[in-house]
């Protein structure tokens, strides 16, 4: 094919053109992103985790197409299918400089040939899907969306003309421009548009922090969270530009299911108009404009946001940033919020209770205390200390360790881990309690812990670490399945339980197995339809347990109803707030709700049950 000296100058004219309206935004992008400020907390290494996620979550895309197959599925084509053609376009333009690199009818033009059919047929679906389908979550429909969806097409279908006609026709020539002018419209489209995160996403998935919802701490006496634009650094700045406004995030979220005003992809996309408008410098607040206050604290911390992202977007660290930048400039104004802080100040516990009520239960049920020599200490937590519920299952998790001849003992006093206040933003009161309790498990000489509840045993085994504490500890679960060889079985008469996945222990520490398998030894398990990591949250978590009422339909009501569902004998839990969350939510959804039993209550039970034929007595 041959170009005249005019066709190679209005190219390179249309070339530059095109280059320069893609760097005049995409600059301005990346320019806010570099003077955000520095994270102070960021580590690169180690990189061996940070290379496997890349290859799985990038390259390979397993999580676009493991959380949604099919509409994962031609996504991966498309993304592919981009990478097939990034020599292939790069051979198009040399083809008119004489340079073309890649001869027609090669293996490789065949085999992208066979990429561009795929992505065309991919293209066509997802357009399909989000214009005739129309999922809630990919609202509202932009019509960016559909010319880059047609732009797409026409790349593929113009390609794989070039194959119908002789190169050396007037054909293959106006076809080649009409390749071209795609190409060229195409390119400064993208930092315009949520693609731009065909740019940006692999680097946000490589420099993602380690950890699953890890809450950076704050850096030094000036850090008050995201409180203004200043506030926010480069991580957080490059995730705000990286959204591809999927709706996963949204799809998942358990406040916005039941008709709260949160959606997690508003808060990062609200972040990004934040940086287009003021800027990384800009003295607006955040929690305002762009971004809802009410939103921010309707968050229940599961995380599933976080887990179904497919571009590396960590939104726990942005709303609990937002919220310490809320609390500690005194912006939020709750009743129940500040009640609840005060029973941390005052009592030592967020249910507000004096100490005194929780020796008396320990010398009423004679629970040793720990003295050292013991195998475990057992940490009883605000609700095993206090809650009447919480209570019955600290003592069948203690009647279960007594059967295995375990030895424990419980702390002579005992603080609230913080774990409420950290997720509601307040550090100050968190360090306050955390180093309280570490101070005092040192002077006991604690080394390693259970604990019925998931909340303390991510907050003692994570967040603690900003004091260099280092205790091991173990949610019950994962030690009642270590011994579940040693507790009866039951073969005959087995009830159904449909068990409820705790987010702390699900999601956050990928223990799902555990406490299957404990129930599993006496009756039969059951998941819901949202188990495991697509698991649905109770609803009280991020401290939302202590904020009174919710809007819209309350969060357990609906996780209540999913679990009746499946029309089960009993429902199990392995958590204290699921539990008392389950409970109400229940007794809301049916006038007889079945039984709701922790795994320490349902193994304690099997204890009284008569031997079966396959284990003798003891």
């Amino acid at each position: 094919m041959h170009f005249s000296w005019v066709e190679k100058a209005i190219l390179l004219v249309l070339l530059s053109a095109s280059v320069a309206a893609f760097w005049r935004t995409f600059s301005a992008a990346l320019r806010n992103i570099l003077e955000s400020k520095k994270d102070s907390d960021f580590r690169l290494r180690p990189l061996g985790p940070r290379f496997r996620k890349f290859f799985w979550e990038v390259l390979a895309q397993g999580l676009v197409i493991r959380q949604r197959p099919l509409p994962g599925l031609a996504h991966a084509i498309v993304f592919w299918g981009f990478l097939a053609f990034a020599a292939i376009t790069i051979n198009h333009i040399a083809l008119a400089f004489g340079a073309a690199f890649i001869p027609a009818g090669s293996g490789y033009k065949l085999f992208v040939a066979a990429f561009a059919l795929a992505v065309a047929a991919a293209i066509a679906g997802l357009t399909f899907r989000r214009f005739v389908i129309r999922p809630r979550w990919l609202e509202p429909v932009s019509a960016e969306s559909g010319l880059i969806a047609f732009l797409i097409f026409a790349l593929m279908v113009t390609y794989l003309l070039e194959f119908q006609f002789p190169e050396s026709s007037a054909a293959a020539k106006v076809n080649w421009w009409a390749h071209t002018a795609v190409l060229l419209f195409f390119l400064p489209l993208i930092p315009h548009t949520k693609h731009l995160h065909l740019v940006l996403s692999p680097l946000t998935v490589f420099l993602e922090r380690h950890g699953f919802s890890r809450i950076p701490p704050l850096a030094g006496d000036e850090d008050f969270g995201l409180d203004t634009g200043k506030d926010l650094t480069r991580i957080y700045s490059l995730q705000a530009y990286s959204c591809v406004e999927c709706g996963r995030c949204t799809e998942h979220c358990p406040a916005n299911n039941t008709g709260k005003i949160l959606d997690p992809k508003q808060i990062i996309l609200g972040t990004r108009s934040y940086l287009k408008e003021y800027g990384p410098r800009g003295t607006e607040p955040l929690l305002g404009k762009h971004i809802s206050m009410e939103a921010a604290f309707q968050c229940t911390t599961c995380g599933a946001c976080e887990f179904q992202c497919p571009v590396g977007i960590q939104h726990l660290p942005f709303i609990i940033g937002l919220r310490r930048g809320a609390v500690n400039t005194g912006k939020w104004e709750d009743t129940h919020g500040t009640d609840l802080f005060l029973n941390l100040e005052r009592h030592g516990n967020s249910l507000g209770f004096a100490h005194t009520e929780r020796e008396k239960f320990i010398e009423k049920n004679r629970l040793p205390y720990f003295d050292g020599s013991q195998e475990y200490c057992l940490w009883m937590g605000c609700m095993g200390s206090y809650d009447p519920q919480g209570r019955e299952i600290v003592l069948a998790l203690a009647r279960v360790l007594k059967h295995l001849g375990i030895g424990f003992g419980v702390l002579r006093r005992e603080k609230c881990t913080g774990d409420p206040a950290r997720r509601l933003g307040n550090d100050y009161l968190f360090g306050e309690m955390a180093q309280a309790n570490i101070e005092q498990m040192r002077r006991s000489g604690v080394q390693r812990l259970v604990s019925i509840c998931p909340h303390c045993v991510r907050t003692i085994l994570e967040d603690w670490r900003e004091f260099d504490a280092e205790f091991r500890i173990e949610h019950h679960s994962e030690l009642l399945a270590r011994y579940s060889a040693q507790l009866p079985a039951n073969q005959a008469g087995r009830s159904r339980i449909v068990f409820h996945d705790a987010c702390y222990l699900g999601r956050y520490r990928g223990i799902y197995d555990a406490p299957r398998e404990v129930i599993a030894r006496s009756a039969e398990v059951v998941n819901p339809a949202r188990s495991r990591k697509r698991g649905f949250c109770c609803g009280a978590g991020g401290g939302l347990a202590f904020l009174g009422e919710e809007k819209g339909k309350r969060v357990n009501l609906e996780r209540a109803e999913q679990l009746l569902a499946t029309r089960p004998d009993v429902v199990g839990a392995a958590c204290p707030f699921c539990h008392t969350m389950l409970r109400d939510g229940l007794a809301a959804a049916v006038p007889q709700p079945p039984p709701l039993l922790d795994i320490a209550q349902i193994a304690a039970a099997s204890l009284d049950a008569p031997p079966t034929a396959d284990r003798p007595p003891d």
